[in-house]
């Protein structure tokens, strides 16, 4: 029975991630002014606009989340559909183009006195990269700890890791278009067939060989926890990458780390409990309305950085804003979490 299992936590370095990115800000940031040798010598590897270490990086981080996702539960959406309807509908109708308003709002009206309009274009650029990406890994994290319905959150990311593939790039494009940026279309698919479609070949190719060989209960329990933190050291290591490039960025403008937080801070909630609140009102239940809050509100910040980067540089503002995400995601997230199992009793229906 569901009451009977031990109370479901979260692992050590996922529930501190935020205090290790800080950590992770201070440190190349020290790098940046003690050694900038380090990120001028990275700098050399690159391929139209890629940095080659970063993007292994990146597949270190994204290959283990690849592997997760069952494809074949797909030919199940039909039994309960409800759910995944709400978290298409919030992440694709919805979520980017809020992310839109509410960061202009912020950037070119709120914070016009203190920031300049190139910033405020750049900062925008980057929550949209960032409200185009739903979340497609730390949702696994986010659903077990609201004890949501594990074959249903593998339907939810499975499904919105396809739509990312034909959505995110003309997402994008529009969006900041509209911003006044122009898109160089191939990067930016280059960007997406790198960051998403190879590790998700290598991750079902990978999944579907070992459980072949070796069957599902040795995947599941003893292939799988040898990556138990790759995915953090790949982001943590980007993470201190990316921040030495950042360094004269931030130093100089120490506050705008803050002022590119409050919008997505508000659009995370706002997002959160429109997909929560419209779950309860087609009266679905707790363990699949949970986590549709959860992927919508979550950012797929991997892919967002990873663009970032590769479109605009990984040391411009764009891939700054993206990196404030990852900063602010994790504890916004756990104060959902809780409101989520404190709110468990709304979906009790007569």
């Amino acid at each position: 029975m569901q009451s009977k299992e031990e109370p479901r936590r979260i692992a050590f370095f996922e529930k501190y991630l935020s205090v290790w990115v800080f950590l992770c800000m201070i440190l190349g940031i020290l790098i940046s002014l003690h050694l900038p040798q380090i990120p001028q010598w990275l700098t050399q590897f690159e391929y139209a606009q890629v940095s080659l270490p970063i993007t292994f990086l990146i597949w270190l981080m994204i290959y283990p989340m690849m592997m997760k996702v069952d494809f074949t539960s797909i030919k199940n959406v039909s039994n309960n559909p409800a759910g995944l309807y709400v978290t298409w509908i919030v992440n694709w109708l919805i979520k980017p183009f809020t992310m839109f308003a509410i960061a202009w709002i912020f950037f070119f009206i709120i914070f016009r006195s203190l920031i300049s309009e190139e910033l405020a274009r750049d900062y925008l650029a980057g929550a949209v990269l960032l409200g185009a990406a739903p979340c497609t890994a730390m949702v696994f994290v986010w659903s077990h700890l609201t004890k949501g319905d594990p074959a249903y959150t593998v339907v939810q990311v499975a499904t919105n890791d396809l739509m990312i593939l034909v959505a995110f790039s003309p997402i994008v494009a529009l969006l900041l278009g509209v911003s006044g940026i122009t898109i160089p279309w191939m990067t930016l698919i280059l960007s997406v067939v790198l960051f998403v479609v190879t590790p998700l070949l290598a991750g079902v190719l990978t999944r579907s060989l070992v459980i072949k060989y070796k069957g599902i209960d040795y995947f599941e329990h003893q292939f799988l926890t040898k990556f138990h933190h790759t995915t953090i050291i790949g982001l943590l290591l980007t993470l201190v990458m990316i921040f030495s490039f950042q360094g004269s960025v931030i130093l100089s403008n120490p506050l705008h780390i803050i002022l590119i937080s409050i919008p997505l801070i508000i659009q995370t909630f706002f997002i959160f409990f429109l997909a929560y609140l419209t779950s309860k009102k087609l009266k679905l239940p707790h363990e699949i309305a949970a986590p549709a809050g959860m992927i919508g509100a979550s950012n797929f910040f991997e892919l967002s950085v990873a663009v970032a980067i590769a479109l605009f540089g990984a040391s411009s503002p764009v891939a700054l804003a993206t990196i404030v995400g990852v900063l602010v995601e994790v504890p916004v997230m756990l104060i959902l979490v809780v409101i989520a199992n404190r709110t468990k009793g709304w979906f009790i229906y007569a």
